[in-house]
């Protein structure tokens, strides 16, 4: 395929509700949304880089800046054989994930528009059971006022249907939640995300979460650690769980090979696109590491590709994709909703992406649009 043109919107959504990690909360959210051409199909992309450096240092402004002046133009009238061959094309640009992975969503959703499959089939091409038809979600609950706040939260989502939830937890903000959301919730899944907040002196700290069944504790130190993480897993019996240190499947490898973690949550964007996630899905499927996907508060763009990855058979732990509302009031396309009976979301059917975008929608989000064409 020969990409012929390429669209980018950078949009701003507000959130349903405010979303509290030990970075800060988060009332709206940036995001870019990408449109790429050929052969008279659109493909679709979402960058979840968004308004701050916490997360990642990419944001959505600098996002732009790496899209327009240094991935876009290397690919601009370019043929690909493969959605794979993106990755070769951009690899003069070190870093910038977040942006990466825009345009390696746009070309897997192309090429799966192609071929007449859906995004889930097309990455699944590989496996001989193909994608699953519904993947298991949970939900993501940021930090509230007060424990007690965020046990009529959980209650909340739990009477919504959801079967899984995980806590974002912070220093100060730990030990007495954890312990009060199982004595209020005995038999259901919940994890802990750290999101890099602790040392490996607060061990302890975990390790007095040790009887609480916890389904796991994600990325409790560093964001870039993997060392003192492999430290930290033999002191508890808790599973630990890799997020942000896990930008490449190198990185993977590395956590594997000294045995820093039990599970890893992927989330496509951060590691570059759904090239790599794949890669990376093997990869720990070969070593008995087991997998989820993280969400970043994606429209409806970046969540059926989200969903599409859950399929593939090394994802058998629930998934941050929550439903459409958990997030927007009014979003950019085709909505999900929970599968209450069983905490499920349908993986899209459709060809390609499967969904619909609003165009009218984006338009009135975009703050700024641009045209890029081969000159």
């Amino acid at each position: 395929m020969k990409i012929e043109k390429i669209d980018l919107y950078f949009i701003n959504m507000p959130l349903v509700s405010p979303f509290g990690t030990s970075f800060g909360v988060q009332e709206e959210r940036d995001a870019l949304i990408l449109a790429m051409h050929s052969e008279g199909l659109v493909g679709w992309g979402e960058c979840v880089a968004t308004n701050d450096p916490g997360y990642s240092y990419e944001t959505a402004v600098t996002a732009w800046h790496i899209l327009e002046d240094f991935l876009i133009p290397s690919l601009l009238g370019k043929e690909l054989e493969k959605p794979e061959d993106i990755q070769g094309l951009m690899s003069s640009v070190r870093g910038h994930p977040l942006a990466k992975a825009t345009l390696d969503q746009a070309i897997w959703d192309l090429f799966a528009q192609r071929d007449g499959v859906s995004f889930a089939q097309k990455l699944a091409e590989p496996y001989p059971e193909g994608p699953k038809e519904r993947v298991k979600v949970g939900v993501s609950v940021g930090t509230q006022s007060s424990v007690e706040k965020t046990i009529e939260v959980i209650q909340g989502y739990v009477d919504d249907g959801y079967g899984r939830i995980k806590l974002k937890i912070k220093p100060g903000h730990d030990k007495e939640l954890a312990k009060a959301a199982r004595q209020n919730f005995p038999d259901l899944p919940i994890m802990l995300d750290a999101n890099s907040a602790y040392r490996l002196e607060d061990a302890p700290i975990f390790q007095s979460m040790d009887d609480l069944n916890l389904l796991m504790i994600e990325q409790p130190l560093g964001h870039e650690d993997i060392y003192f993480h492999s430290w930290l897993k033999p002191k508890i019996k808790t599973p630990l769980c890799l997020d942000e240190s896990i930008v490449s499947s190198d990185h993977a490898r590395y956590a594997i090979n000294m045995q820093a973690c039990d599970i890893i949550n992927v989330k496509p964007s951060r590691v570059g696109g759904w090239t790599v996630a794949r890669e990376i899905h093997d990869l720990c499927i070969q070593n008995g590491i087991r997998l989820w996907v993280g969400g970043m508060l994606e429209t409806g763009v970046g969540r059926a590709a989200q969903l599409a990855l859950a399929s593939l058979p090394g994802f058998t732990l629930p998934g941050d994709i929550s439903a459409t509302a958990r997030y927007y009031h009014d979003d950019i396309a085709t909505a999900f909703f929970l599968n209450e009976e069983d905490s499920t979301i349908t993986v899209p059917q459709g060809v390609g992406l499967g969904i619909e975008v609003d165009m009218d929608r984006l338009e009135a989000v975009s703050s700024k649009k641009a045209m890029y064409v081969q000159e």
